[in-house]
Protein backbone atom coordinates (compact mmCIF):
# COMPACT_ATOMS: atom_id res chain seq x y z
CA UNK A 1 0.00 0.00 0.00
CA UNK A 2 2.71 2.52 0.98
CA UNK A 3 3.80 1.93 -2.98
CA UNK A 4 0.29 2.98 -4.25
CA UNK A 5 -0.03 5.97 -1.43
CA UNK A 6 3.53 7.13 -3.50
CA UNK A 7 1.66 6.78 -6.52
CA UNK A 8 -1.76 9.00 -5.11
CA UNK A 9 0.28 11.85 -4.43
CA UNK A 10 1.17 12.49 -7.85
CA UNK A 11 -2.37 11.93 -8.88
CA UNK A 12 -3.53 14.63 -6.31
CA UNK A 13 -0.97 16.85 -7.55
CA UNK A 14 -1.45 16.69 -10.89
CA UNK A 15 -5.85 17.04 -10.90
CA UNK A 16 -6.30 19.61 -8.30
CA UNK A 17 -5.62 22.16 -10.90
CA UNK A 18 -6.14 25.80 -8.70
CA UNK A 19 -8.08 28.58 -10.76
CA UNK A 20 -9.84 32.13 -9.70
CA UNK A 21 -13.65 31.91 -9.23
CA UNK A 22 -15.39 33.89 -10.93
CA UNK A 23 -18.66 35.75 -10.65
CA UNK A 24 -19.03 37.83 -13.89
CA UNK A 25 -22.35 38.01 -16.05
CA UNK A 26 -22.69 38.39 -19.12
CA UNK A 27 -25.62 39.80 -21.47
CA UNK A 28 -25.57 39.32 -24.95
CA UNK A 29 -28.07 40.11 -28.10
CA UNK A 30 -29.11 36.58 -28.34
CA UNK A 31 -29.63 35.49 -24.51
CA UNK A 32 -29.69 36.67 -21.11
CA UNK A 33 -27.78 35.49 -18.27
CA UNK A 34 -29.53 35.36 -15.01
CA UNK A 35 -28.06 34.75 -11.86
CA UNK A 36 -29.29 31.45 -9.74
CA UNK A 37 -28.66 29.57 -6.73
CA UNK A 38 -27.97 25.98 -6.82
CA UNK A 39 -29.33 23.92 -3.62
CA UNK A 40 -31.05 27.00 -2.27
CA UNK A 41 -31.66 26.59 1.26
CA UNK A 42 -29.03 23.55 2.08
CA UNK A 43 -25.95 24.41 3.64
CA UNK A 44 -24.11 24.31 0.46
CA UNK A 45 -25.88 26.88 -1.55
CA UNK A 46 -23.85 27.61 -4.79
CA UNK A 47 -23.89 30.71 -7.39
CA UNK A 48 -24.73 29.99 -10.78
CA UNK A 49 -26.03 31.25 -14.07
CA UNK A 50 -28.67 30.71 -16.16
CA UNK A 51 -27.78 31.38 -20.09
CA UNK A 52 -31.44 31.63 -21.58
CA UNK A 53 -32.33 33.13 -25.19
CA UNK A 54 -33.72 36.26 -25.40
CA UNK A 55 -37.72 36.51 -25.60
CA UNK A 56 -38.00 32.76 -23.69
CA UNK A 57 -41.56 32.77 -22.02
CA UNK A 58 -43.96 29.87 -21.13
CA UNK A 59 -44.98 29.77 -24.77
CA UNK A 60 -41.91 29.07 -26.18
CA UNK A 61 -40.01 26.61 -24.55
CA UNK A 62 -36.37 26.11 -25.06
CA UNK A 63 -34.15 22.57 -24.92
CA UNK A 64 -31.85 23.19 -21.97
CA UNK A 65 -28.17 21.85 -20.89
CA UNK A 66 -26.87 21.59 -17.82
CA UNK A 67 -22.81 21.46 -17.27
CA UNK A 68 -20.74 19.12 -14.76
CA UNK A 69 -17.44 19.91 -14.16
CA UNK A 70 -14.33 17.34 -13.85
CA UNK A 71 -11.77 17.38 -11.22
CA UNK A 72 -10.30 19.81 -9.04
CA UNK A 73 -12.08 23.35 -7.11
CA UNK A 74 -13.66 24.65 -10.44
CA UNK A 75 -15.64 27.83 -11.06
CA UNK A 76 -18.63 28.59 -12.84
CA UNK A 77 -16.80 29.14 -15.87
CA UNK A 78 -14.69 25.70 -15.35
CA UNK A 79 -11.78 28.43 -15.18
CA UNK A 80 -8.33 26.54 -16.18
CA UNK A 81 -5.34 28.74 -16.17
CA UNK A 82 -6.34 31.14 -19.01
CA UNK A 83 -9.39 29.59 -20.33
CA UNK A 84 -12.92 29.64 -19.31
CA UNK A 85 -14.26 26.77 -21.64
CA UNK A 86 -17.78 26.57 -19.55
CA UNK A 87 -18.41 30.15 -20.48
CA UNK A 88 -17.57 28.90 -24.51
CA UNK A 89 -20.20 26.75 -24.52
CA UNK A 90 -22.49 28.56 -22.63
CA UNK A 91 -22.39 31.77 -24.80
CA UNK A 92 -22.71 29.20 -27.83
CA UNK A 93 -24.94 27.10 -26.82
CA UNK A 94 -27.70 29.97 -25.11
CA UNK A 95 -26.83 32.43 -28.79
CA UNK A 96 -28.20 29.27 -30.34
CA UNK A 97 -31.78 28.95 -29.38
CA UNK A 98 -30.32 26.72 -26.01
CA UNK A 99 -30.17 27.41 -22.57
CA UNK A 100 -27.81 26.93 -20.47
CA UNK A 101 -27.45 26.33 -16.57
CA UNK A 102 -23.86 26.39 -14.90
CA UNK A 103 -22.13 27.06 -11.16
CA UNK A 104 -19.30 27.02 -8.88
CA UNK A 105 -18.44 23.47 -7.94
CA UNK A 106 -19.04 22.77 -4.12
CA UNK A 107 -15.53 22.55 -3.35
CA UNK A 108 -14.42 25.92 -4.57
CA UNK A 109 -17.45 27.49 -2.51
CA UNK A 110 -17.58 25.29 0.44
CA UNK A 111 -14.15 23.32 0.21
CA UNK A 112 -13.23 23.62 4.00
CA UNK A 113 -16.84 23.42 5.65
CA UNK A 114 -16.86 20.20 3.22
CA UNK A 115 -13.61 18.69 4.55
CA UNK A 116 -14.99 19.48 8.18
CA UNK A 117 -18.45 18.00 7.67
CA UNK A 118 -17.28 14.78 5.26
CA UNK A 119 -13.70 14.27 6.18
CA UNK A 120 -12.07 11.01 4.47
CA UNK A 121 -16.24 9.90 3.43
CA UNK A 122 -16.62 12.29 0.97
CA UNK A 123 -17.51 10.74 -2.41
CA UNK A 124 -18.18 11.95 -5.98
CA UNK A 125 -21.63 12.08 -5.18
CA UNK A 126 -21.21 15.35 -2.40
CA UNK A 127 -18.63 16.52 -4.85
CA UNK A 128 -19.98 16.76 -7.93
CA UNK A 129 -23.49 14.25 -8.33
CA UNK A 130 -26.07 15.82 -5.84
CA UNK A 131 -25.36 19.23 -7.33
CA UNK A 132 -25.76 18.23 -11.00
CA UNK A 133 -29.05 16.58 -10.06
CA UNK A 134 -30.23 20.24 -7.94
CA UNK A 135 -29.06 22.47 -10.88
CA UNK A 136 -31.55 20.59 -13.41
CA UNK A 137 -33.92 21.12 -10.98
CA UNK A 138 -33.98 24.28 -10.96
CA UNK A 139 -34.11 24.02 -15.11
CA UNK A 140 -37.45 21.46 -14.82
CA UNK A 141 -39.13 24.32 -12.58
CA UNK A 142 -38.52 26.90 -15.13
CA UNK A 143 -41.40 27.33 -17.30
CA UNK A 144 -39.39 28.57 -20.03
CA UNK A 145 -37.82 25.15 -20.29
CA UNK A 146 -39.00 21.79 -22.12
CA UNK A 147 -38.61 20.07 -19.58
CA UNK A 148 -38.90 16.97 -21.78
CA UNK A 149 -35.37 18.35 -23.23
CA UNK A 150 -33.66 18.74 -20.85
CA UNK A 151 -29.64 17.58 -21.34
CA UNK A 152 -26.45 17.05 -19.35
CA UNK A 153 -23.20 17.73 -20.37
CA UNK A 154 -20.09 16.80 -18.55
CA UNK A 155 -16.34 17.37 -19.22
CA UNK A 156 -13.63 15.12 -17.99
CA UNK A 157 -14.08 13.25 -14.32
CA UNK A 158 -17.96 15.08 -15.25
CA UNK A 159 -18.05 13.45 -18.71
CA UNK A 160 -16.93 9.84 -16.48
CA UNK A 161 -20.03 10.70 -13.84
CA UNK A 162 -22.61 11.61 -16.53
CA UNK A 163 -24.52 8.04 -16.64
CA UNK A 164 -24.39 7.70 -12.91
CA UNK A 165 -25.34 10.99 -13.01
CA UNK A 166 -28.36 10.35 -15.18
CA UNK A 167 -29.44 6.75 -13.38
CA UNK A 168 -29.07 8.52 -9.74
CA UNK A 169 -31.55 11.38 -11.20
CA UNK A 170 -34.20 8.72 -12.40
CA UNK A 171 -32.98 9.19 -15.58
CA UNK A 172 -34.52 12.64 -16.33
CA UNK A 173 -32.14 13.83 -18.93
CA UNK A 174 -33.25 13.56 -22.72
CA UNK A 175 -29.26 12.83 -24.01
CA UNK A 176 -26.22 12.59 -22.38
CA UNK A 177 -23.13 14.66 -23.88
CA UNK A 178 -19.60 13.19 -22.28
CA UNK A 179 -16.47 15.77 -23.41
CA UNK A 180 -13.55 14.03 -23.04
CA UNK A 181 -14.59 11.29 -20.12
CA UNK A 182 -13.30 8.04 -19.69
CA UNK A 183 -15.44 4.66 -18.47
CA UNK A 184 -12.32 2.93 -16.78
CA UNK A 185 -11.64 3.35 -13.19
CA UNK A 186 -9.75 6.85 -12.72
CA UNK A 187 -6.76 5.46 -10.69
CA UNK A 188 -6.51 3.51 -13.80
CA UNK A 189 -5.98 6.86 -15.96
CA UNK A 190 -3.87 8.27 -13.11
CA UNK A 191 -1.47 5.13 -13.63
CA UNK A 192 -1.48 5.46 -17.60
CA UNK A 193 -0.38 9.51 -17.29
CA UNK A 194 1.77 9.11 -14.59
CA UNK A 195 4.02 6.57 -16.64
CA UNK A 196 4.00 8.93 -19.26
CA UNK A 197 5.38 11.68 -16.98
CA UNK A 198 7.75 9.00 -15.76
CA UNK A 199 9.01 8.09 -19.16
CA UNK A 200 9.00 11.67 -20.31
CA UNK A 201 11.00 13.20 -17.39
CA UNK A 202 13.45 10.57 -16.09
CA UNK A 203 16.25 8.22 -17.36
CA UNK A 204 18.61 5.81 -15.56
CA UNK A 205 18.35 4.09 -12.46
CA UNK A 206 16.22 6.72 -11.49
CA UNK A 207 13.33 5.88 -13.89
CA UNK A 208 13.43 2.16 -13.60
CA UNK A 209 13.10 2.64 -9.97
CA UNK A 210 10.54 4.85 -9.74
CA UNK A 211 8.84 2.76 -12.79
CA UNK A 212 8.57 0.19 -10.51
CA UNK A 213 6.80 1.68 -8.10
CA UNK A 214 4.22 1.74 -10.45
CA UNK A 215 4.25 -0.88 -12.08
CA UNK A 216 5.12 -3.58 -9.70
CA UNK A 217 2.07 -5.55 -8.66
CA UNK A 218 -0.52 -2.98 -9.72
CA UNK A 219 -3.30 -4.84 -9.40
CA UNK A 220 -2.34 -5.88 -6.13
CA UNK A 221 -2.49 -2.52 -4.50
CA UNK A 222 -5.74 -1.94 -6.06
CA UNK A 223 -7.38 -4.52 -4.72
CA UNK A 224 -6.00 -3.99 -1.07
CA UNK A 225 -7.12 -0.18 -1.61
CA UNK A 226 -10.58 -1.29 -2.63
CA UNK A 227 -10.85 -3.61 -0.38
CA UNK A 228 -9.96 -1.75 2.95
CA UNK A 229 -13.39 -1.76 5.22
CA UNK A 230 -15.03 1.60 4.66
CA UNK A 231 -14.00 2.83 8.40
CA UNK A 232 -10.67 1.76 7.61
CA UNK A 233 -10.79 3.85 4.03
CA UNK A 234 -12.31 6.79 5.31
CA UNK A 235 -9.35 7.25 8.23
CA UNK A 236 -6.67 6.75 5.29
CA UNK A 237 -6.14 10.20 3.77
CA UNK A 238 -3.98 9.91 0.31
CA UNK A 239 -2.87 13.46 0.07
CA UNK A 240 -5.04 16.89 0.08
CA UNK A 241 -7.84 15.96 1.83
CA UNK A 242 -8.75 13.05 -0.62
CA UNK A 243 -9.23 9.10 1.49
CA UNK A 244 -8.92 6.25 0.07
CA UNK A 245 -13.31 5.47 0.56
CA UNK A 246 -13.32 8.46 -2.25
CA UNK A 247 -11.55 5.69 -4.44
CA UNK A 248 -13.46 2.94 -3.38
CA UNK A 249 -16.74 4.51 -4.12
CA UNK A 250 -15.59 5.13 -7.67
CA UNK A 251 -14.60 1.23 -7.96
CA UNK A 252 -17.94 0.14 -6.51
CA UNK A 253 -20.03 2.39 -8.88
CA UNK A 254 -18.21 1.47 -12.22
CA UNK A 255 -19.33 3.32 -15.09
CA UNK A 256 -19.72 0.76 -17.73
CA UNK A 257 -22.69 -0.69 -15.36
CA UNK A 258 -24.70 2.39 -15.48
CA UNK A 259 -23.89 2.55 -19.17
CA UNK A 260 -25.71 -0.83 -19.41
CA UNK A 261 -28.84 0.57 -18.25
CA UNK A 262 -29.50 3.64 -20.18
CA UNK A 263 -31.48 4.04 -23.41
CA UNK A 264 -30.87 7.61 -24.28
CA UNK A 265 -29.01 8.99 -26.81
CA UNK A 266 -25.19 9.87 -26.48
CA UNK A 267 -22.55 12.36 -27.84
CA UNK A 268 -19.03 11.33 -26.86
CA UNK A 269 -16.66 13.80 -28.15
CA UNK A 270 -12.57 13.55 -27.68
CA UNK A 271 -9.67 15.49 -28.43
CA UNK A 272 -7.03 13.57 -30.42
CA UNK A 273 -4.27 15.58 -28.27
CA UNK A 274 -5.46 15.04 -25.21
CA UNK A 275 -2.81 13.64 -23.09
CA UNK A 276 -5.02 13.51 -19.63
CA UNK A 277 -7.51 10.79 -21.19
CA UNK A 278 -6.57 8.41 -23.92
CA UNK A 279 -8.19 8.05 -27.91
CA UNK A 280 -6.65 4.78 -28.31
CA UNK A 281 -8.11 3.72 -24.63
CA UNK A 282 -10.76 5.87 -23.43
CA UNK A 283 -12.37 6.58 -26.30
CA UNK A 284 -12.21 3.34 -27.80
CA UNK A 285 -13.95 2.17 -24.74
CA UNK A 286 -16.74 4.11 -24.74
CA UNK A 287 -17.17 2.57 -28.63
CA UNK A 288 -16.73 -1.15 -27.16
CA UNK A 289 -19.48 -0.26 -24.52
CA UNK A 290 -21.60 1.84 -26.89
CA UNK A 291 -21.30 -0.69 -29.69
CA UNK A 292 -24.56 -1.44 -31.86
CA UNK A 293 -26.37 1.32 -30.81
CA UNK A 294 -27.61 3.27 -33.05
CA UNK A 295 -28.63 6.55 -30.98
CA UNK A 296 -25.25 6.93 -30.27
CA UNK A 297 -22.80 9.71 -32.26
CA UNK A 298 -18.78 9.41 -31.49
CA UNK A 299 -16.62 12.29 -33.10
CA UNK A 300 -12.63 12.79 -32.26
CA UNK A 301 -11.28 16.39 -33.14
CA UNK A 302 -7.87 16.73 -34.67
CA UNK A 303 -5.54 18.74 -32.98
CA UNK A 304 -7.84 19.56 -30.13
CA UNK A 305 -6.51 18.86 -26.18
CA UNK A 306 -8.42 17.84 -23.09
CA UNK A 307 -10.10 21.42 -23.10
CA UNK A 308 -11.58 20.86 -27.19
CA UNK A 309 -8.75 23.87 -27.59
CA UNK A 310 -6.25 23.74 -30.26
CA UNK A 311 -3.48 21.68 -28.51
CA UNK A 312 -0.07 24.20 -28.22
CA UNK A 313 2.38 21.67 -26.97
CA UNK A 314 0.56 18.35 -26.77
CA UNK A 315 2.60 17.37 -23.78
CA UNK A 316 1.33 15.93 -19.88
CA UNK A 317 4.85 17.50 -18.47
CA UNK A 318 3.86 20.81 -19.48
CA UNK A 319 0.11 20.64 -18.78
CA UNK A 320 0.43 24.72 -17.34
CA UNK A 321 2.04 25.47 -20.26
CA UNK A 322 -0.46 23.90 -22.38
CA UNK A 323 -3.54 25.77 -20.39
CA UNK A 324 -1.62 28.46 -20.24
CA UNK A 325 -2.19 29.96 -23.59
CA UNK A 326 -5.33 32.05 -24.02
CA UNK A 327 -7.84 29.65 -25.73
CA UNK A 328 -11.69 29.15 -27.07
CA UNK A 329 -13.81 25.93 -27.15
CA UNK A 330 -13.47 24.86 -30.75
CA UNK A 331 -16.00 26.19 -33.41
CA UNK A 332 -16.53 22.67 -34.97
CA UNK A 333 -17.16 21.42 -31.47
CA UNK A 334 -19.39 23.95 -30.20
CA UNK A 335 -21.87 23.93 -33.38
CA UNK A 336 -21.89 19.51 -33.50
CA UNK A 337 -22.95 19.90 -30.30
CA UNK A 338 -25.97 22.73 -31.16
CA UNK A 339 -26.58 20.49 -34.28
CA UNK A 340 -26.83 17.04 -32.19
CA UNK A 341 -29.03 18.59 -29.30
CA UNK A 342 -31.35 20.31 -32.47
CA UNK A 343 -31.60 16.84 -33.79
CA UNK A 344 -32.74 15.42 -30.52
Amino acid sequence: MKKLFVFLMVFTLFFTVSCASSKSQSTERSFITEEVVIGKGTEYELAGLLSIPVGANSNRQYPAVVLVHGSGPLDVDSTIFANKPFRDIANYLASNGIAVIRYNKRTVTHGEKMIEEFGGSLTVYEEIIEDAILATEILRDDPRIDKNRIFIIGHSLGATLVPRIHIESGGIYAGLILLAGSPRFLLDISYDQSIDIIEKTMEGAEKEAILAIFTENWDVHIAALVNLPDDVAKNTIIDDNISAYYFKDLYVHPISEYIKRITVPFLVLQGSRDFQVYPDKDFALYKELLSGRSNVTFKLYEGLNHLFMPSIIGDITQFSEEYSVPSHVDAQVLADIVGWIKAH
